[in-house]
């Protein structure tokens, strides 16, 4: 038999793991500096870019389980970054937009993608670009599995 398939080395999903731990790693010290965890970040930039969304919409946008986004969108409001109302047309729907705290932080953030560009001092930028096409083909077929 062979066991070439089971060495860690021959893992994209070791790579891809190692990566994401060490990237958010690298963005804690920039975030802190914001009051914000990476997932809130998320939110935060999927808000900066399409304001007054539902939390479905805010869902599909970062892809983070309704649970935790509930729970995460709460310390944004307890922290006047976000204001949760209910919808006009649908009272169960909740509608999340940005606080002026929220877009004064858009302002703070603006430097954070630059300095973490200057730590991925190896890749360049159509190699980043190649990485996102193929991260995305990646989750495409992964989330067909669902």
């Amino acid at each position: 038999m062979n066991y070439d398939n089971l060495k860690l080395k021959n893992q994209i999903c070791h790579r891809i793991y190692t990566a994401s731990n060490a990237m958010t790693r690298v963005y804690r010290p920039m975030l802190k500096e914001l009051d914000v965890t990476y997932p809130q970040y998320l939110v935060l930039m999927a808000l900066w870019d399409e304001d007054n969304i539902s939390i479905q919409k805010l869902i599909e946008l970062t892809s983070i389980d309704g649970g935790s986004l509930s729970l995460m969108l709460t310390k944004l409001e307890k922290k006047k970054i976000i204001k949760i109302t209910k919808d006009s047309t649908d009272k169960r729907k909740r509608i999340i937009s940005l606080t002026s705290h929220g877009e004064i932080l858009k302002d703070k953030a603006v430097s954070v993608p630059e300095k973490m560009w200057s730590c991925l001092e190896s890749l360049e930028y159509e190699d980043a670009l190649e990485l996102i096409a193929l991260l995305d083909k990646m989750n495409c077929d992964l989330n067909k599995q669902k």
